[in-house]
């Protein structure tokens, strides 16, 4: 009783120097994301994780009724969101906020463990907050939620060397327990973790044998820890198997084979989405360089920069290179650093000038889309009526602030107007869309530009039936480019 008494007065401090730093954190989160709240149209990514969610909550079943290639998990997190009162917009970028500010804390703790002042380890925590605004982070991007899941997996990994100093068996059993259930969490967030919740698990096998735990133990905790990692899956895979083969069917093909069928970008723009992530990562890759050769090694630090190579190597996997696939580097990246941090002024003075330039340009030269999308909006509300308008190319997220009906599961623009995605969704794209024309939708929705290169089938579809049977009713602004609305010519207004 006396030894229960005496570790919780030992913990008080501790819980409130972490709540105390969450604030901290949260403070500055909010400081750096004020700029964005109420924006619909912050990426196209998250504004249709919130429409899925959305129309979860009114019955529709991903992958057969709104399609995508995200684990379920993800939408269900949307949405619970939007169980909050509003149209989920401020709602899901609070919620993002909170995450980022709790993944900062873990950021700093992981960085105490590596050797870090406490002052490099709050810059390390601030850097990672700062970059996330730099790598399309700034709203609810899927890696807001994961990183959390990763980085508490993470912490816990990193305590493995004192744990098998201790020939603690039973801790590193309970302790990979935890770590590999939070992995499967993030698995079902994006399935790009399995690459390190793998690393986590094989640190877990290593440093069980290292405790002197036998061979026998070792292989049933691994296999205990390999259905931990599994289980959020598993328990989909089976929910989807129950709903009978065709349901079955479109979530494996969505899921797991699919991503495969997808089109590559042109050589020209992965390298350009390289080397502009590897500008911005620069000063801390660079921190981590000098962690590694001058900064007193250790078992932590050995399983930190396993931790990074995992985590590049999940960055690499889809080979598309966007610039918000490199945050989930951004945990072991910083934590990294922390160390150096504390230890070279100059290296945290030069690494936080660079954020904070890059932050400030970001956020002069990208213009706020919110106003014209709304815009948009209340227009597509008022001449669609009960019918179903269309965005072929755009923002999924006027559907839901136009509270209309989807005409395909295909939402997702890109999906069905754009040439990387054409022999990769299941559907003839172009046959697809040749359905929804012939829908007659009030209102159609595209762009002068396009994001990616045209689904030249698709856009000859939908380029005859504006010339014929459509007129152009709204041009609003969309970053440098212009969303163009449509109206049906025969469609009075409602």
């Amino acid at each position: 009783m006396a030894y229960f008494t005496t570790a919780a007065i030992q913990s008080r401090p501790k819980q409130s120097h972490s709540l105390a730093l969450f604030a901290a954190l949260l403070v500055i989160v909010v400081a750096l994301r004020a700029h964005d709240f109420g924006n619909p149209a912050i990426h196209v990514d998250e504004e249709y994780y919130l429409l899925v969610g959305d129309r979860m909550l009114h019955g529709a079943v991903p992958y057969v009724d709104v399609w995508d290639r995200k684990p379920v998990g993800l939408f269900l997190i949307f949405a619970a969101i939007r169980l909050i009162p509003g149209d989920g917009i401020i709602a899901y970028q609070m919620i993002a906020t909170a995450f980022a500010a709790a993944t900062a804390v873990l950021v700093g703790k992981a960085g105490r463990r590596l050797g870090a002042s406490r002052e490099g380890a709050f810059a390390a925590a601030v850097a990672y907050v700062l970059w996330l605004s730099l790598l399309s982070g700034r709203g609810g991007q899927s890696p807001i939620f994961y990183n959390l899941f990763v980085a508490a997996g993470g912490l816990l990994t990193l305590r493995l060397p004192d744990l098998a100093a201790r020939r603690d068996g039973r801790a590193i059993i309970l302790n990979g327990a935890a770590t590999c259930a939070l992995a499967g969490l993030a698995i079902q967030t994006k399935y790009t973790p399995m690459v390190e919740g793998a690393f986590f698990g094989v640190m877990h096998v290593v440093y069980l044998r290292r405790a002197r735990a036998s061979l026998v133990m070792t292989a049933g905790a691994a296999v205990a820890w390999m259905v931990l990692g599994i289980l959020p899956t598993a328990l989909v895979v089976a929910w989807y198997y129950q709903q009978g083969p065709a349901t079955f069917d479109a979530f494996w093909f969505a899921n797991f084979t699919s991503v495969a069928l997808r089109r590559g970008y042109p050589a020209a723009k992965i390298v350009a989405r390289l080397a502009g992530t590897t500008a911005q990562l620069l000063p801390l890759v660079v921190s981590t360089v000098i962690a590694w050769r001058h900064v007193p090694r250790s078992a932590e630090t050995s399983i930190a920069l396993g931790w990074l190579i995992a985590a590049l190597v999940a960055f690499a996997m889809i080979g598309a290179f966007f610039d918000h696939y490199a945050l989930p580097l951004m945990v072991p990246l910083t934590m990294l650093a922390a160390p150096v941090f504390g230890r070279h002024r100059v290296a945290l003075g030069a690494t936080m000038s660079w954020g904070a330039m890059l932050f400030l340009f970001h956020l002069t030269t990208e213009p706020n889309n919110g106003t014209s999308t709304r815009d948009v909006a209340r227009l597509i509300k008022a001449e669609s009526g009960r019918e179903c308008p269309y965005v072929f190319a755009g923002d999924a997220v006027l559907y839901l602030l136009a509270d209309a009906c989807l005409p395909t599961p295909y939402a997702f623009p890109s999906t069905l107007a754009y040439e990387p995605e054409r022999g990769a969704t299941g559907v003839d794209e172009a046959a697809e869309v040749r359905r929804i024309i012939a829908g007659r939708p009030p209102v159609i929705v595209t762009m002068d530009h396009p994001l990616a290169p045209w689904n030249e089938a698709s856009l000859a579809v939908v380029r005859a039936a504006l010339a014929s049977d459509y007129r152009l009713v709204l041009s609003a602004p969309r970053g440098p480019d212009r969303l163009l609305v449509y109206r049906r010519r025969d469609a009075g207004n409602r």
